[in-house]
């Protein structure tokens, strides 16, 4: 891989560098910070268990940031419905000035409060509220963290810059410190793909947890198109041993859902598919192991 030598590569040059070289530059940037993350899995592990948690009492996920940071969020929370089947109305984005609806993000926004009390009084028990700032000082951010943390919601900080307030209001710590950006104030650079792939971990982590990841693949996606209606019937086929046809017939059964849609190409009914579902935690792999050991010990049952 190419890279560039650390001198002459300091932000202070970088607009004094050939093209291709300022590109290595800011891509090396972009690799240091993705570096940080390889001291932060424990209270990123920390911090998928306590979204799967909030899902599994009820709870929403709360997403709290301002500018660029806030961006990071929203491209992480507006997955999680198709990706994992996690319902929209249990996601919340509070993000400073409210999602932008087109190319401009006004920053004076960042540092309102007076909404957090709002904010925080409207979330409930079972509730986590992920926050995310560079500077982990963002007046928005800190303060509806503040609360929330005050009010006993669990609260999940995403930040890069070591002993900020954001940090301290948080019961899962993320810090990530990615340092000087290689254009200085521009945490859309290493500080954002820190926090973007942060929370890329955390959120995946959560979907396997509950139980929405089966060998690798995506068992509680939400089928609203062509190629996923295809994707579900591979998916369908593959687990159960089925053929496609099987497989499509028991997911029109199951209203596309593609774990009860398994169990179902197996021989369960839709209902019965649900009930063991709702008995193994939403979680297809217990219900498939007991069904190996059940044939296993049928077959050394039989005389030969």
């Amino acid at each position: 891989m190419r890279s560039i030598d650390s001198q002459g590569t300091s932000p202070q040059t970088l607009d004094q560098q050939e093209p291709q070289a300022a590109l290595l530059t800011l891509l090396n940037g972009q690799m240091a910070a993705l570096k940080t993350l390889a001291d932060a899995t424990t209270p990123l592990e920390q911090g998928a268990r306590a979204m799967a948690d909030a899902i599994r009492a009820g709870g929403n996920l709360n997403y709290v940031a301002a500018g660029s940071s806030g961006i990071m969020t929203l491209a992480d929370a507006a997955e999680l419905p198709g990706t994992f089947g996690i319902p929209a109305d249990r996601i919340a984005i509070h993000m400073a000035g409210g999602t932008p609806q087109g190319a401009v993000m006004p920053g004076d926004t960042e540092d309102e409060t007076e909404q957090a009390a709002t904010i925080a009084d409207a979330l409930g028990e079972n509730d986590v509220v992920i926050s995310v700032a560079a500077s982990g000082t963002t007046p928005w951010t800190c303060r509806i963290t503040e609360l929330a943390h005050a009010r006993g919601i669990t609260t999940i900080a995403i930040h890069n810059s070591p002993g900020s307030a954001l940090g301290r209001h948080a019961d899962v710590e993320i810090c990530l410190p990615t340092g000087s950006e290689p254009i200085e104030g521009s945490t859309r650079l290493g500080a954002g793909t820190a926090q973007k792939a942060a929370l890329n971990l955390m959120s995946s982590l959560m979907g396997v947890m509950l139980g929405h990841v089966h060998d690798g693949r995506m068992v509680n996606l939400h089928v609203d198109n062509a190629k996923l209606r295809d994707r579900a019937v591979r998916m369908v086929s593959d687990i159960s041993g089925t053929d496609p046809a099987t497989a499509r017939a028991a997911l029109e059964t199951t209203g596309h859902r593609v774990k009860p849609a398994v169990l179902v190409a197996l021989g369960h009914t839709a209902d019965d598919a649900e009930a063991l579902l709702t008995k193994n935690n939403q979680t297809l792999r217990p219900i498939l192991d007991a069904r190996k050991t059940d044939d296993q010990t049928t077959k050394q049952g039989v005389s030969p």
